[in-house]
């Protein structure tokens, strides 16, 4: 038989199923073709969107493809109020250290910290004018609850330090260990992360390290901008560390997404690829690795910028995406968070940050130093009245402390479920 003959009469077909579901015959052989073939059509055209013409595309060694796509072209131009967006290629100016705190060095002068890179990079470059875009597969949109859904946090996944409820927390199934600081107005912050792969019980479950920059309250409009380290399976369908941003501006509900995967964030670096791998990673007992991350508000444009170590300026939320926000930041929180879905009744085993509880200290727990925060006149401070919260200090746990070399940092993480965490 031709193609063109086989064409014919699988439409043929396709068209007499319609028919027979037309009038009630074969339902639920029809309703499941009919919805299988529909959500087909509905990922194909979010792949369509996501996915922009690539001036070339990279094999990374970890199965990932990263695009090169021009710099106009990227996802944030699909926003309405970006169509005629002047893209900002800098920004106006980074936050300095004031003169006081220049005691504080940016490395360790007795432990040797070792800089990070991604795995992409052992296979090519991205040009100027262009950014790098991890391409989301079909099988990343089907691993998500709906495609709708895809590439966006659950509600209710920020601590809530102030109101913490036992009950309310548990319920969430996210469990935190942060430090943080609230009470003013901060224009952005700054911290240096230990990488580490946490292990991760459960495919829909995750384990992440990050800062957050919040506005509002912690209800229906919190606005938050994050960023940091994951691991999730759901969300890349491996358990690679990986580089991330989110933000939302209605708490988690209908707006924001991870990296690039919906319009918001505009990129100008051709070097780093949101929401690729990281690499290498710390080991127990072995070299320690870390990120820089500082979020900062600039005080010309407003606009919300994000650098990834000292020298890769990574692009802008643009202010007009929070209401909040567009002014300053009530609450900054750094640290840890995993998802604990209590299979089988009992606690995950996933881990959180190196999997070792604070007081294993370096080279074995997991930490965060240099933590800061940026004032009015966009210097960076020390942050002043930090608090730590954890729903469960026995499953994970968090410890500040400060000195010349790392200013105010803190350890943190856990193994999740243990003896005395079930």
């Amino acid at each position: 038989m031709s193609a063109a003959a086989h064409f014919s009469n699988d439409r043929v077909y396709k068209g007499f199923l319609v028919w027979l579901c037309f009038w009630g015959w074969l339902s639920l052989t029809c309703a499941g073709r009919l919805s299988v073939s529909s959500q087909n059509l509905q990922v194909h055209k979010h792949l369509k969107r996501l996915n922009k013409p690539a001036v070339k595309s990279i094999q990374s060694p970890d199965g990932d493809i990263i695009d090169c796509v021009h710099i106009s072209k990227q996802p944030a131009f699909d926003h309405p109020f970006l169509k005629d967006h002047k893209i900002q290629m800098n920004p106006s100016t980074t936050p300095e250290l004031l003169f006081e705190e220049n005691k504080v060095s940016k490395k360790p002068k007795v432990e040797r910290i070792n800089p990070v890179t991604q795995l992409w990079h052992q296979n090519g470059v991205c040009s100027e004018g262009t950014i790098p875009v991890r391409r989301t597969k079909k099988e990343d949109v089907l691993r998500a609850s709906s495609v709708k859904r895809y590439g966006k946090k659950k509600h209710r996944t920020v601590p809530l330090p102030r109101s913490a409820d036992p009950d309310l927390a548990n319920q969430s199934g996210h469990q935190h260990a942060i430090a943080y600081v609230e009470g003013g107005k901060f224009y952005g912050a700054k911290a240096t992360i230990n990488v580490w792969e946490p292990k991760v019980q459960s495919p829909n479950e995750f384990s992440l390290s990050q800062l957050w920059i919040l506005g509002g309250s912690f209800g229906q409009d919190l606005n938050s901008i994050e960023a940091g380290w994951q691991v999730s399976p759901d969300l890349y369908g491996d358990n690679n560390t990986r580089l991330f941003t989110y933000w939302t501006s209605d708490a988690y509900q209908a707006t924001g997404c991870y990296n690039l995967l919906c319009s918001g964030f505009i990129q100008v670096n051709s070097q780093i690829a949101m929401g690729a791998s990281i690499s290498p990673v710390s080991g127990f007992h072995n070299p320690q690795y870390d990120i820089s991350i500082t979020i900062w508000k600039d005080p010309k444009e407003g606009h919300w910028w994000m650098q990834f170590g000292d020298g890769y300026v990574l692009g802008y939320w643009p202010s007009f995406l929070f209401s909040y926000l567009a002014d300053s930041a009530s609450i900054v929180e750094w640290g840890g968070e995993v998802v604990n879905m209590e299979e089988d009744g009992h606690h995950t085993t996933t881990q959180m940050g190196s999997g070792q509880f604070p007081d294993a200290g370096f080279s074995k727990a997991s930490y965060f130093r240099n933590i800061q925060v940026v004032d009015s006149s966009n210097n960076l401070k020390e942050p002043k009245g930090i608090n730590t919260f954890t729903e469960k200090s026995n499953c994970y746990d968090v410890e500040v402390s400060k000195n010349d070399d790392w200013g105010h940092y803190f350890y943190y993480g856990g193994p999740g479920r243990n003896a005395n965490c079930q």
